[in-house]
């Protein structure tokens, strides 16, 4: 066996070198193998129509929970949590459902993540109380004792920076997210109105971002909006922007059952 490769590589090693004393041909090849990555990266595109799901039901994020969105980015918090289930079957029994492209679709930057220091939050809208994330947003270890999360009580003494929201939501529709004339016009109202469950501004938030918005103060103080309001938001919205996710598991296991049928 040993005689054989050492057959097969000599040629080969003689043919390198050869090629190495030739600038052209070392660049052309140089250029056969960096297209063949290119082409294998490139070619999905050409289909991506036809693989990406379609999702209906799919919101846009209010004012508040871009803020919050916002804020999660400023203080790097994608660095330790990823936001992409994987497929993988402890993945999908730990987080839920495996993530999909089109949930992404209106996120910009997206926040998939590269590595997980903290737990994934793909799917953890609705999974803890406002008071939990708050409690755990001051205090990480009060909450979670082995936690190596820094803490963000700060959060809940900034007021909420509002007078850019409208500027914001019209750059994210330059880039393709379908906000509405109406919804940058109100950016700022929508986003005191969206903790403001008592007010006429509330009903108008969900006359425009639809009655499944969350509706409600945040951080536990009803006298101001805050950065701990958005943040809240955006965590409890996060896997909860549509529901083709579910949806497509559930056919899944119809599927399979039938098929053992």
């Amino acid at each position: 066996m040993i005689r054989w490769l050492q057959k097969l590589y000599y040629p080969i090693q003689a043919g390198h070198y050869r090629l190495e004393r030739h600038s052209m041909g070392l660049a052309l090849g140089i250029i056969f193998a960096a297209s063949i990555g290119g082409f294998v990266e490139i070619a999905p595109l050409f289909t991506i129509d036809e693989t990406v799901e379609s999702a209906p039901d799919m919101r846009v994020y209010t004012p508040l929970e871009q803020a919050g969105r916002d804020i999660y980015v400023r203080e790097g918090c994608y660095l330790c949590h990823s936001q992409m289930i994987r497929t993988l079957a402890d993945e999908v029994d730990r987080y839920g459902p495996y993530s999909l492209a089109v949930e992404s679709q209106y996120d910009h930057p997206m926040l998939w993540g590269s590595k997980r220091t903290g737990p994934d939050l793909a799917r953890l809208g609705g999974k803890y109380s406002d008071d939990w994330h708050v409690a755990h947003l001051i205090d990480p270890r009060a909450v979670v004792p082995k936690s190596v999360m820094p803490h963000y009580a700060f959060l809940a003494d900034t007021p909420l920076e509002t007078a850019s929201l409208p500027a914001r939501l019209a750059a994210l529709r330059a880039v393709g997210v379908p906000y509405s004339d109406e919804m940058i016009e109100n950016a700022a109202r929508d986003a005191l109105g969206q903790v403001r469950p008592d007010s006429d501004r509330g009903d108008e938030v969900l006359e425009r971002y639809g009655d499944d918005t969350q509706i409600r103060n945040f951080d536990g103080d009803t006298q101001r909006l805050t950065e701990m309001d958005a943040l809240v938001a955006y965590l409890q919205i996060l896997g909860k922007l549509t529901d083709v996710a579910q949806v497509t598991e559930s056919a899944a296991i119809e599927a399979d059952m039938e098929a053992v049928q």
